[in-house]
């Protein structure tokens, strides 16, 4: 039998087949479905016009709501989105809707899938969000779709797909406290190209991830898209599975599975990290690559701190060292991806205080959890960039007009170098405050 790649061995067994390769294409069963507020709707419009007003969805329990980017405006618009989708909940009952204003809200919902226990090794998840990918991190194959193919998928629970090729990204060395899994993406997709990985699958290998944890994964194959990548993927390793079945609530059975010996890779290319500076994206692209070095100095009006890329306990708790004992000299904005961060926040202590309060006596603005300016949204979205200024962000788009205003300047970087920019009011490099 061929060796196969991790993504290609994920996508037989879900087409039934022994064998598939790149370029096939191939009938898969789907394990959980995800939509959220901005493509909820439209999801659930297309599922209705096909499979009938009444029409049921293909089980409830693998479909998973999230509201999470226009959560907290006052937009009218945005308000009636999250009326549908409670709707629909309550019509479907489904068990697995995160309604804003309740208990169960959880804010961005690439974190708070995994917090959940929605992601497993070996599965097949699917959402209407092209950061869905950020659960490769998890050893499984997960991609965004648009709403016709969730509407399909809602009433199905099958998608006609073709399967990627794979490249493989090595990671060697030992990762300097000065950098973060931020700068590898950024260095990765700037040797690529925002096409270079258009419809592959990436695999991160070598000893450099698998000494990363969980949420540092995370953020790599987050930005896998990008690069035009299809997925992002990462082996199933303990710290995986340990992290895993802590959130399998259900004890739902999964397999991992690993790369074959002798598969083929469309490309590979290898990193030593231990040689990399710290990386920022210059406007207007994530693939528009410089080390900090050669930007520092460089004004800056605002800095934000947040979203699925950036909005994780171990970006906070980067943020929080270079930050504490420090004034912001820039309008800071610091949001927990999900609520279970925000909490962390409250009660993570570091030099005796909450990280909460750290970035409170630096003079930054706290958020509730959601995707907040991270793409826009409405005027009265919590850091949106309203004007055209230049701010220095951990999200994972810096195209015109993403976080807002269509000609302010966004520049992407680590929460580390974030962090640090903010308090110098320029871009800086974090090795001036990393002993």
């Amino acid at each position: 039998m061929p060796a196969m790649t991790l993504t290609e061995k994920i996508l037989a067994k879900h087409s039934k087949s022994a064998v598939v390769e790149p370029g096939q294409n191939i009938w898969i069963d789907i394990d959980i479905l995800m939509t959220h507020d901005v493509c909820g709707p439209g999801t659930i419009g297309v599922f209705k016009k096909n499979f009938g007003k009444d029409a049921k969805v293909w089980d409830p329990k693998k479909v998973v709501i999230i509201p999470d980017h226009y959560i907290f405006t006052a937009d009218k618009m945005a308000n009636r989105n999250i009326d549908v989708l409670r709707e629909f909940a309550s019509e479907q009952k489904l068990p697995y809707y995160y309604d804003v204003g309740t208990e169960k809200y959880k804010g961005v919902c690439h974190i708070a899938l995994p917090e959940e226990g929605h992601t497993r090794p070996g599965e097949v998840l699917l959402g209407t969000d092209s950061h869905t990918c950020t659960a490769g991190a998890f050893g499984e194959f997960a991609t965004g779709i648009g709403n016709t193919d969730a509407g399909f998928v809602m009433g199905t629970g099958n998608l006609w797909l073709k399967v990627p090729p794979t490249m493989r990204f090595v990671f060697d060395g030992n990762l300097p406290p000065y950098l973060m899994a931020k700068d590898l993406i950024l260095a990765v997709i700037g040797d690529i190209g925002c096409d270079g990985a258009t419809y592959k699958a990436m695999e991160f290998d070598g000893p450099g991830v698998f000494a990363l944890n969980i949420e540092e994964r995370m953020t790599l194959c987050n930005m896998v898209i990008e690069a035009g990548g299809k997925n992002g993927v990462i082996a199933p390793d303990k710290i995986t599975l340990d992290f895993i079945n802590a959130k399998n609530k259900h004890k739902v059975p999964f397999t991992p599975m690993y790369t074959d010996p002798g598969a083929k890779f469309a490309y590979e290319k290898v990193y030593d990290i231990s040689k990399l500076q710290p990386v920022v994206a210059k406007p207007h692209s994530p693939d528009n690559k410089s080390f900090v070095s050669e930007v520092k100095g460089t004004k800056l009006d605002r800095a934000y701190i947040g979203s699925c890329t950036g909005g994780k306990m171990t970006d906070f708790r980067a943020a929080a060292s270079i930050m504490h004992g420090h004034n912001v000299k820039i309008d800071t904005f610091v949001v927990p991806a999900t609520t279970e961060v925000a909490k962390g926040l409250k009660t993570e202590k570091m030099h005796g205080k909450t990280l909460e309060q750290i970035f409170l006596d630096s003079g930054a603005k706290m958020g509730e959890a959601s995707c907040a300016a991270c793409l826009g949204g409405p005027s009265d979205t919590f850091g949106r960039l309203n004007q055209a200024i230049r701010c220095i962000s951990t999200t994972n788009r810096n195209f015109p007009g993403r976080m807002g205003h269509k000609e302010a300047e966004v520049f992407l970087a680590s929460p580390l170098t974030v962090a640090a920019s903010a308090i110098s009011g320029t871009i800086t490099d974090p090795r001036e405050y990393i002993a």
